[in-house]
């Protein structure tokens, strides 16, 4: 195995550091970075510059495309939430600090598509709904329902976009120097300048053009360290002999950070909550003209998920083969797990111009596009399920209407911009939002589920079903932050290959890990009950609150079921309507509710009587 020298080592670690002079290698950097954000973002948006008549877009065509997005460029951007800028730079520090066991959430993923595909996506498509919440009204007859669960998307997607837009500026900060707020006002104004000129025709678009170039950068590192280290083989045998591959983990302990089943599990509630029930997923969906267009591009979308989230670990897995026996993390080069892949970009490639700001360029236009995208679905969510309540809008002109969805589109842009600016100015923001984020998986899942597939589901059940879903999964998830000490062991790493001065730092980590392994011991044996509940696997929040949302809903809506929550029986998914003509109990009493005797005749507008 070719291994790098200890004075090339420490040579490659001091290009590091940043200095004063700017070389000419950094000035072209700083142009490809200018000239890849400009150019990729302008593209979308190219025919929309050159018509005169800017006001010509219709609402249908800012909100749908009007039917003509190509199914590449759909499959592609439906794809392109598995690619994002958190996933590239954090799958690979997971691999290379924790090893593979999260790469096994790919399960779950590729689950979630054919159970969307076939169950949910039925059931939207006739509606000609614009907001898939409004689905909600309609077999609740409740607005409250419909506004609870447009707000947990909401809020979901402004603390995952500030996140998301938050990423790249540490990349930018670190090897450019540009200061925070800089990136972050860029990345805000480019978002509304396109918003307003764009629509979903042109985020697609943008999810495209970012889905192949981050796809060509991978690819890129994975086959420069495949030469390097020589071969791919060479890689895989790094990987193996230290450890870093843990498949097939069955283990039953809920307080294991990930497992198969975890992963698996865990994932898979996570996935049909956002591709079945969020509405920048069903939006797309919904702006293919037929059901098996939409059904040729889930499935045929598959093997496009596997290559596409399996490209980070494997960028991991190569950067591992090159610095397996010198951890910059450990050897205090860089401060964050996170930045092992910045620091391998300049660390390798200082000297080629025009390398890390296709890199940086790409990881900002990441962001970019995928602020871009979710604006326009949340400026049409708050559009379709708050503000067109108000008479005097509802009643506008659509010229009118279109302008307040983009207005609104604006103001989200800088609401995100300023949940970026909290996640920089606070520690530990990131992970609190982020178990945040997964925490609403379940109660937004679990009320869809209601609606689809239990008859006698009313509003009562789904709103209280909600709202104790929220409250319990949010009370373990402030229990796990303030209380409980989750174990969080990283794999071990060494920096033999360093050079002798770094050894003590060597010895300094081995004392901290020392030191917490004691802690950690001590720390079961006082293990109360409520510790154990808080430090419950994140993986599965996902799953409880769904159950939960699911249980409370069916228990209350038993309950509390009158005539008032009669409903067209449409609503409901196609499987559940026959199954449901043909239950035993026909004509019975469960509960508070009966069923309609005369269902069986095969009127598909048969409400439930009381």
């Amino acid at each position: 195995m070719d291994q790098l020298q200890p004075d090339e080592q420490l040579a490659q670690q001091q290009q590091y550091e940043p200095t004063d002079d700017t070389s000419a290698n950094d000035v072209w950097n700083y142009v490809v970075f200018v000239v890849f954000v400009v150019v990729s973002a302008l593209l979308p948006i190219r025919k929309r510059l050159c018509r005169r008549n800017t006001n010509s877009k219709s609402k249908q065509d800012y909100v749908f495309g009007a039917g003509h997005i190509s199914t590449l460029a759909m499959m592609l951007s439906i794809a392109r939430g598995t690619l994002g800028v958190i996933s590239v730079l954090g799958y690979p520090s997971e691999f290379f600090y924790r090893g593979s066991a999260m790469w096994e959430s790919l399960y779950g993923v590729i689950t979630a598509y054919p159970i969307v595909c076939f169950v949910f996506i039925p059931v939207y498509f006739d509606l000609g709904i614009t907001s898939v919440y409004q689905y909600l009204e309609l077999r609740f007859n409740s607005r409250l329902v419909r506004c609870l669960a447009s707000g947990t998307y909401i809020l979901r997607t402004l603390l995952s976009l500030g996140v998301t837009i938050y990423t790249p500026t540490v990349a930018l900060n670190t090897i450019i120097g540009v200061p925070y707020w800089v990136s972050l006002l860029a990345i805000t104004l480019i978002s509304i300048f396109f918003n307003a000129l764009g629509g979903l025709k042109a985020a697609v678009a943008a999810d495209v053009i970012q889905s192949l170039s981050m796809t060509a950068m991978l690819v890129g590192i994975i086959i420069y360290c495949s030469i390097t280290v020589g071969g791919v083989d060479k890689i895989l045998t790094i990987s193996s002999d230290n450890d870093r591959f843990a498949f097939f983990n069955f283990a039953a302990d809920l307080h294991l950070r990930v497992t198969t089943t975890s992963a698996w599990l865990g994932e898979l509630f996570n996935s049909l909550s956002l591709l079945g029930c969020q509405q920048n997923f069903v939006q797309r969906y919904l702006s293919m003209p037929t059901f098996s267009q939409i059904r040729r591009t889930l499935m045929l979308n598959i093997p496009v998920v596997i290559l596409l989230f399996s490209l980070p670990w494997f960028v991991g897995m190569a950067i591992y083969a090159i610095y397996w026996h010198c951890d910059p993390l450990k050897a205090s080069v860089i401060a964050k797990m996170d930045e092992i892949l910045p620091y391998f970009m300049v660390d390798r490639f200082d000297n080629v111009p025009g390398v890390w700001g296709i890199f940086v360029g790409t990881l900002f236009n990441g962001a970019l596009t995928i602020n871009i995208s979710n604006i326009n679905s949340l400026a049409t969510v708050t559009w379709e399920d708050f503000l067109s309540l108000i008479p005097a809008l509802r009643s506008s002109s659509e010229k009118h209407q279109l302008n307040v969805i983009k207005l609104v589109g604006t103001i989200y842009a800088v609401l995100i911009m300023g949940v970026g600016f909290i996640v920089g100015l606070l520690s530990g923001v990131i992970e609190t939002s982020m178990l945040i984020i997964s925490a609403t998986s379940g109660p937004l899942l679990g009320v869809f589920v209601l609606a689809m597939f239990i008859p006698f589901a009313n509003w009562k059940g789904a709103a209280m079903g909600m709202i104790a879903s929220h409250l319990s999964i949010m009370w373990i998830v402030v229990g796990r932050l303030i209380e409980s000490n989750v174990s969080d062991t990283l794999l071990d790493t060494s920096i033999e290959g360093c050079y002798a001065d770094l050894m003590e730092a060597q010895k300094n980590a081995s004392l901290l890990v020392v030191m917490a392994l004691e802690e950690g011991v001590n720390a079961v044996e006082t293990s109360t009950l409520l510790n154990r509940i808080y430090s419950i696997t994140f993986l599965y929040y996902g799953v409880f609150g769904t159950v939960l949302t699911v249980l409370a809903g069916v228990v209350i809506s038993l309950a509390t079921w009158s005539s008032h929550d009669a409903y067209n029986m449409k609503m409901l998914h196609p499987a559940v309507r026959w199954l449901y003509s043909r239950c035993p109990f026909n004509g019975k009493h469960i509960g508070s509710f009966e069923v309609g005797a005369d269902y069986g005749a095969g009127t598909k507008d048969v409400v439930p009587k009381c």
